[in-house]
């Protein structure tokens, strides 16, 4: 993997990372509902759920990909299209769609926490596309994948706690703030371009090589 296209994941990361999803507003209303310590937890849990889902992808998808032109192509397009729909549904949501979940007790556990984010992400529809399509279209198919694969989990795992730390904080601080609708609308159009953003670094991304894969 050059560092040029390790770099591009790594913007791509946080381009995602910051567009409010469930696991965003997951740890919103942690954050919200516990503070920071203690709702931090949940983003523990968001992320040994991105952990499953990489290793998931790479004993299988990645190779699939290396083989296979068409296959690269149909998911890589498939995923560009899924983001721009996901940038439109932002843009165009109402204040009201992003709601805070505060389902949860004031004197939940840390582990129940940690098993709210695990779920949370394990369920997401959109973290598991983004994986599918995105993930294996930065792999250099003429070099050992696992090793890749364990930088880019690095890499996604590192910025998405550090997101989710923020997000947690924001919402144990001032979060109350940025309920009136028009802060909600502001929100979900600014969201909604940075869709459109990871949209466009997915499609400029090229295969580097056609040589078939070794792990």
């Amino acid at each position: 993997m050059s560092l040029d296209t390790w770099f591009a994941f790594f913007v791509a990361c946080w381009v995602i990372s910051l567009t409010p999803g469930a696991g965003a507003i997951a740890s919103m209303s942690s954050g919200l509902n516990y503070g920071f310590r203690r709702g931090y937890w949940n983003a523990l849990g968001l992320q040994l759920a991105l952990g499953l889902q990489i290793a998931i992808v790479a004993t299988g998808l990645g190779a699939v990909l290396a083989a296979s032109e068409f296959a690269f192509g149909v998911i890589k397009w498939f995923g560009v299209v899924y983001l721009l729909y996901l940038g439109w549904k932002q843009w165009v949501a109402p204040p009201e769609a992003v709601a805070l979940d505060a389902s949860d007790g004031l004197h939940s556990r840390r582990w129940r926490l940690v098993v709210r984010g695990f779920v949370v992400n394990a369920s997401n529809p959109k973290a598991i596309v983004f994986i599918l399509a995105v993930l294996p279209q930065f792999l250099d198919p003429s070099r050992p994948l696992l090793m890749q694969y364990l930088i880019l989990a690095a890499t996604m795992i590192a910025v998405d706690l550090i997101v989710m730390a923020g997000y947690t904080g924001l919402a144990s601080r001032v979060l109350r703030l940025l309920r009136e609708p028009h802060h909600q609308r502001v929100l979900n159009r600014s969201f909604g371009g940075l869709f459109g953003v990871a949209a466009i670094l997915l499609a400029m991304v090229r295969r580097t090589n056609q040589a078939a894969p070794g792990v």
